[in-house]
């Protein structure tokens, strides 16, 4: 018997202060059995951190990356259809960010494992002409503090001041530092 997905709901309170941009969020993560929950927390931040003032180029939505190897873990679609933002998490390989570079307006990645130098001394060099891809690196140690704030219901409350991100919930908080690896992270 296939094991299933494990439903997660989170109420997540953003503030961007840096943009003086606020929203609040209601989201439910299906998180694949093979998943971990440092894996569904970096996609609930990614999430946030790329969720559009308004809808007019369209919603961004959670893709099935874990099931269907041709779809991002996050992505934005206008509402022709063309994708305007595709979001990996994780370390794909040079040939998926050349490729799914060429189908997007914008390519963003979210690495998170305490690999992430390795991997991403392998194949910044074959990355130089893609101008429209930012990765990013989420330190090994803080998404671990991050994966400790999972539950099935969780109520965050995210500030994102001076390119640091406070996470909240009840009393837990944690810290977390992004570095931008390559791209404008603007």
């Amino acid at each position: 018997m296939a094991l299933k997905a494990t439903i997660h709901k989170a109420n997540i309170q953003f503030s961007d202060l840096d943009r003086n941009l606020y929203s609040d969020h209601n989201l439910t993560l299906a998180r694949h059995p093979s998943e971990t929950d440092e894996r569904m927390m970096i996609r609930l931040l990614a999430f946030v951190l790329n969720a559009p003032s308004n809808n007019d180029l369209g919603t961004l939505e959670f893709g099935k990356d874990m099931w269907e190897p041709d779809e991002p873990c996050l992505w934005q679609k206008d509402l022709t259809e063309l994708i305007v933002h595709w979001i990996e998490v994780g370390q794909p390989d040079e040939k998926r960010l050349i490729r799914n570079s060429s189908r997007s307006k914008r390519v963003s990645v979210y690495s998170f494992s305490s690999s992430t130098p390795t991997w991403w001394n392998g194949i910044a060099a074959k990355l130089t002409r893609i101008r429209n891809l930012t990765v990013w690196q989420v330190p090994a140690e803080q998404t671990q503090q991050l994966a400790a704030l999972t539950k099935r219901s969780m109520d965050l409350q995210i500030t994102l001041q001076e390119g640091i991100l406070w996470i909240g919930q009840g009393t837990d908080s944690i810290e977390l530092k992004l570095q931008c690896l390559y791209g404008d992270p603007g």
